[in-house]
């Protein structure tokens, strides 16, 4: 790769060209800039070949920052996401980063931008966290941009994101669990909050759960699958990572429940046609279906509503954890019963709880050095 500048008479310009080899038809490639002026020239043409020698170089184009969000969810994230991700990552787009960015060009969009857009998007009223999901998504997609060769840089790299502000999390004390699960006795919701309180289970993950993958003599259940509900239709894929497919000991009060539920299904399933691939799923919606998750997520918010309940359906899980921590149940076991992919994890999204552990662990070593020291 040779390089060199030169005065076009005919344009009457400086020109900086590179020499590139040539193509697969045998025809020379090369890059030219134009300048003002020798000096110019000259700079661009340093520049250039530092480009190419550092892989950053870019070719001209005239992609705006709309056609390429949109590129992107059509020709990347449709294969590699799951359709519930590709559907937020879509309306994120369409509703916000669109008419606000869409009409840059993809090459001349500057951190200023961005920076100036994550300001109006929160002075409009969307949360800082919100907004910081924002830029998490804006950085992944330009970053996938500079791989395609599209950007040299990343702009989303030198902008400052809106800082998160860290809600205290909700959870249920044990106490507070037993008056909720009395308030949802006779209920289609009382089964899956008891497995989300007796598992920690995640939502997809209880409204996906099969009895084959129920062990009740042996106390157990397989965490094999997750529903998800995206673009008006509900599929099954694999847990959210590696360590998310598990297995989880059942408390006893849960194995009694589940049996009575399998018992009454059993008698139900006399009666249901023929090959009717619904009798084995666990949790079912009043109408005796199994539950699509916008339908569950309705009356889980209904029924908060007409109660009075503070938490979120995801706070079942929090509230599991949480009070697994506080009667000292390791924090490695409450982790694996999680499906975390790391005991930091859990130890990061669960600090709430160490206090009172450190409190804890300071009466019993107070206690072991005083009768140390009285024997």
């Amino acid at each position: 790769m040779t390089g060199r500048i030169y005065f076009n008479r005919h344009a009457n310009r400086w020109q900086a060209i590179i020499e590139c080899g040539h193509d697969a038809a045998g025809r020379r490639k090369q890059i030219f800039r134009s300048a003002k002026s020798k000096r110019e020239a000259r700079q661009i043409l340093q520049q250039l070949l530092r480009e190419l020698e550092d892989g950053t170089h870019v070719e001209p184009h005239n992609l705006t920052v709309a056609e390429y969000l949109r590129t992107y969810i059509a020709e990347h994230a449709r294969h590699t996401c799951s359709a519930r991700t590709v559907e937020s990552m879509g309306y994120m787009v369409e509703r916000h980063l669109v008419p606000a960015l869409g009409a840059h060009r993809l090459m001349d969009l500057r951190p200023l931008h961005l920076q100036h857009y994550y300001s109006a998007k929160i002075d409009s009223g969307l949360s800082p966290t919100t907004v910081h999901k924002h830029h998490n998504t804006i950085h992944v997609m330009l970053r996938h941009a500079v791989r395609m060769q599209l950007l040299a840089v990343n702009p989303a790299d030198a902008v400052v994101a809106p800082r998160v502000v860290h809600k205290e999390m909700d959870f249920l004390e044990a106490e507070q669990s037993a008056t909720l699960l009395r308030q949802l006795d006779g209920t289609s919701l009382y089964l899956p909050v008891l497995l989300a309180l007796g598992t920690g289970m995640r939502r997809g993950e209880l409204l996906a759960l099969r009895w084959c993958d129920i062990d009740l003599d042996g106390r157990t259940l397989v965490v094999a699958r997750t529903l998800e509900e995206a673009f008006g239709t509900v599929s099954t894929k694999q847990p959210k990572t590696v360590k998310s497919r598990r297995r989880i000991t059942l408390p006893s009060i849960l194995v009694d429940a589940l049996r009575a539920e399998n018992a009454k299904q059993a008698e139900k399933t006399l009666v249901s046609p023929p090959g009717d691939d619904r009798s084995d799923v666990v949790l079912r919606a009043p109408n005796g279906r199994p539950w699509r998750p916008a339908a569950f997520d309705r009356a889980w918010r209904r029924f908060k509503r007409n109660n009075g309940i503070p938490v979120r359906f995801h706070d079942l899980r929090h509230s599991h954890a949480s009070q697994l921590l506080v009667a000292g149940v390791h924090v490695k076991v409450v982790s694996e019963r999680l499906g975390h992919a790391s005991v930091g994890i859990t130890l990061d999204v669960y600090s709430h709880v160490i206090p009172a552990l450190q409190e804890e662990a300071a009466e019993k070593i107070d206690a072991g050095l005083r009768a140390a020291l009285a024997g």
